[in-house]
């Protein structure tokens, strides 16, 4: 415990000891209790990050800590409390020098590159420990829109057949997203396979994302942990009753302190009070917000009061400065110009004219006021999955040089029409990583598209994107410069950087 308070005290400097006293409190009590104490401070990479659950402690004697399959993990196996409940590349690569890769995360079914893969062999899990990858294999639909085939295999999983059915199993490598704030969610996993009612009505909403979340934790215990009979009833409900109270946010900085002081707004305590104001489609960049209100891009605003924060008698400059830059960071969120251009699910959308280009901000598909994913469904495609030495965009081109890529299969789509140009007679081949949605529906349409998770609990949970491509926000914000031609300054990264972190 002392190892773990002086971390503590030195991500402090010294200051809030009243935070220290806390730590210092729950920790005691997680010595010797099987729960973990609400609002815990657990230290990552730019501070402190912490859980509100508004249905009390967290109880590591719910169902969702407990193995119900036969492989030893658990839905806290890949959800990790310190890593706001999703799983971070430090975690993963700590956990497999701890237990040599016999820790169930470990197990191959999933957690290795291929099935065939060895719990002593760190290349069997390369994906894992290096970009945080879980692999999901997507069984094809029987008649697809579209023809796949895989042209660079680097572990032999890419495409499999069963010979006795005939069906097709796609594998494909996502990170985790987090089991918590998911309240303000208007799809259920990346590609929305676990979305089987609608989230998109008020009146239906709560109901619906009960069905939904109960039917991926049936799926993930039979698949994942590798259960012989889905989880009962109760344990259902109680994983589900659980994970509906979370809500996680970064809770101090480094540099700019406690992320509540001086009128700010941050932290998990904070954003749990949001959720009451949700409704399915509010602040819709699309026009389309039920209640008839028109799109503000200024979606954010929990930083505002420290755009002109000084140097108090305890409080030193550097910390006046970094929370400037926080509530800079967050103006460039909200405002700073994008051009949007060559995005699947808005540049090919009907709805909206179809658009060659237009100009947004990262509001624009970020839409859900200081939660960040966009209130009603919509995934994209903003290049993350594709191939960069197939790639023919220039702008797609050089955001993909920006990142850290996972060396992952390269699958090769025809048979679908150009999105952009739906009336061009020329051959439309389509070379991805993750052909995303289209995996699940078997439409041309939903090739590549993936949705956007919320954005609070950043900095616990790297890396990012849902191919774990960005290593860390620096590699985000140069990915978006780049593609969407943002054309910032270092001093404007730096500080949208900054502003990403407090969340």
């Amino acid at each position: 415990m002392k190892s773990r308070i002086s971390r503590v005290g030195a991500v402090l400097g010294g200051k809030k000891k009243w935070l220290v006293v806390l730590a210092m409190c729950a920790a005691a009590g997680a010595a010797s209790a099987a729960f973990i104490p609400n609002l815990f401070p657990f230290l990552d990479p730019t501070g402190l990050v912490s859980t509100e659950n508004v249905n009390g402690r967290i109880d590591e004697n719910n169902a969702f800590f407990q193995s119900l399959g036969t492989n030893g993990r658990s839905c806290a196996t890949c959800h990790i409390a310190g890593d706001a409940f999703g799983l971070s590349a430090t975690d993963i690569q700590f956990r497999y020098l701890g237990s040599r890769g016999r820790d169930p995360l470990f197990a191959s079914v999933d957690g290795a590159n291929c099935p065939s893969g060895q719990p002593g062999n760190p290349a069997d899990h390369s994906l894992l420990l290096e970009n945080g990858l879980i692999r999901i294999p997507i069984t094809l639909p029987a008649s697809p829109q579209f023809r796949i085939s895989v042209v660079n295999d680097p572990y032999g999983c890419g495409i499999v057949s069963d010979r006795s059915t005939g069906a097709v199993t796609v594998s494909v490598y996502r990170r985790p997203l987090p089991t918590t704030n998911l309240t303000f969610l208007s799809t259920i996993m990346f590609d929305g396979r676990e979305t089987i009612q609608p989230l998109n009505v008020q009146s239906s909403f709560q109901q619906n994302l009960v069905v939904d979340l109960m039917h991926q934790a049936v799926d993930a215990t039979l698949t994942h942990a590798q259960a012989a009979n889905p989880p009962t009833t109760a344990q259902q409900n109680a994983i589900v009753n659980f994970e509906l109270g979370l809500y996680s946010a970064q809770l101090y900085d480094a540099r700019a302190g406690l992320l509540t002081d001086g009128g700010a707004q941050g932290g998990a305590l904070n954003l749990s009070q949001l959720a009451p104001k949700y409704d399915p489609g509010i602040n819709d960049s699309l026009g389309k917000d039920p209640s008839g209100a028109a799109f503000n891009p200024s979606a954010f605003s929990l930083y505002s009061p420290w755009a002109n924060a000084t140097a108090g008698r305890n409080e030193p400059a550097y910390q006046a400065q970094g929370r400037r830059d926080i509530a800079a960071g967050e103006v460039i969120f909200n405002t700073h110009p994008l051009t949007i251009a060559n995005v699947r699910g808005l540049n090919d959308n009907a709805a909206i004219g179809s658009p060659g280009s237009f100009t947004g901000t990262c509001t624009s598909c970020h839409d859900t006021p200081n939660v960040g994913d966009h209130s009603f469904p919509l995934p994209l495609d903003i290049g993350t999955g594709h191939n960069l030495s197939a790639e023919t965009d220039p702008q797609i081109q050089a955001a993909l040089a920006q990142l850290s890529f996972p060396n992952v299969p390269v699958y090769r789509i025809t048979g679908c029409p150009n999105p952009f140009n739906p009336s061009s007679t020329e051959p439309y081949v389509i070379y991805t990583t993750d052909p995303g949605k289209g995996l699940v529906t078997g439409l041309c349409s939903d090739v590549n598209r993936v949705k956007g998770p919320v954005l609070r609990g950043l900095a616990a949970r790297a890396p990012y994107f849902h191919n774990g491509a960005a290593r860390d926000l620096n590699e985000v914000v140069n990915f978006y410069n780049q593609r969407f031609q943002m054309n910032l300054t270092q001093e404007q990264e730096s500080q949208l950087i900054a502003f990403l972190n407090s969340l």
